[in-house]
């Protein structure tokens, strides 16, 4: 995945619901060495594990697109534009169509291309792939909820609160390893979605929670990580500070 190009977004540079855009928000253009079917436009932070399964996604499916960096934390929240929650990431296709949230955007990138395919036909195969991706998107959840929570001023922080979402995210980080067991992949011996989904939990936990440090816990995961971070699609797309 090699960047082609980038330039400052301005009201035009997105149409079908690019008003109230900022004027400093940051757009990309990534281009495959296989052509997708058309250009494609990503709404998202390079921080956010949501938009980081996408956007891995995206890459291995080899689709062309545009990434447009716009954080919904900005004042006026901008993404209400493509999106009426106000949350990313989103892909806006072609014909206008707006498409969110995560999950509804990579089933959509596999249906529609046949390259790499990172759900399984088979329903039980399906449903443990998509039973993976809700457990690492529930832990993502929780991440943020802490991360946001531990943003406000410290006598309105709840350390109730904190540390109620800090089991979910230790609950959900065991049961990844559960799940996982002597596995070399997620689903067994290929690489699916659900591996896409766990790494992105895991380096959102790096990344905004080091110090809980499952990977000295759970060393089965450590290995997942590491064989991810091998990939381009990871390490392409790594949150940075």
């Amino acid at each position: 995945m090699l960047v082609c190009g980038s330039a400052i977004l301005s009201r035009t540079s997105l149409s079908n619901g690019g008003a109230g855009i900022r004027a400093d928000a940051r757009c990309y253009t990534f281009r495959s060495k296989r052509r997708a079917l058309s250009l494609l436009k990503l709404i998202a932070t390079t921080t956010s594990p949501y938009g980081r399964k996408v956007r891995i996604a995206l890459a291995e499916k080899k689709f062309e697109y545009e990434l447009a960096e716009i954080s919904p934390w900005t004042p006026d929240n901008p993404v209400h534009a493509w999106n009426p929650l106000g949350k990313v990431p989103v892909l806006v296709l072609d014909d206008g169509t707006h498409v969110y949230d995560s999950r509804v955007i990579v089933e959509y990138l596999d249906t529609v291309s046949p390259v790499s395919r990172l759900i399984p036909e088979p329903s039980r195969q399906r449903i443990m792939v998509r039973r993976i991706e809700a457990l690492a998107d529930g832990i993502n959840e929780a991440t943020i909820a802490i991360v946001l929570e531990s943003r406000r001023p410290p006598k309105q922080q709840s350390t109730e609160w904190i540390a109620r979402q800090r089991q979910k995210v230790e609950a959900g980080v065991a049961e990844l390893a559960r799940e996982l067991g002597d596995k070399h992949w997620c689903n067994g011996e290929a690489y699916t979605l659900a591996d896409i989904a766990a790494g992105c939990a895991l380096g959102y936990l790096a990344f905004r929670e080091a110090e809980l440090g499952w990977a000295h816990d759970f060393t089965n995961l450590k290995k997942l990580a590491e064989r991810l971070a091998k990939r381009a699609a990871f390490s392409d797309t790594a949150p940075k500070r």
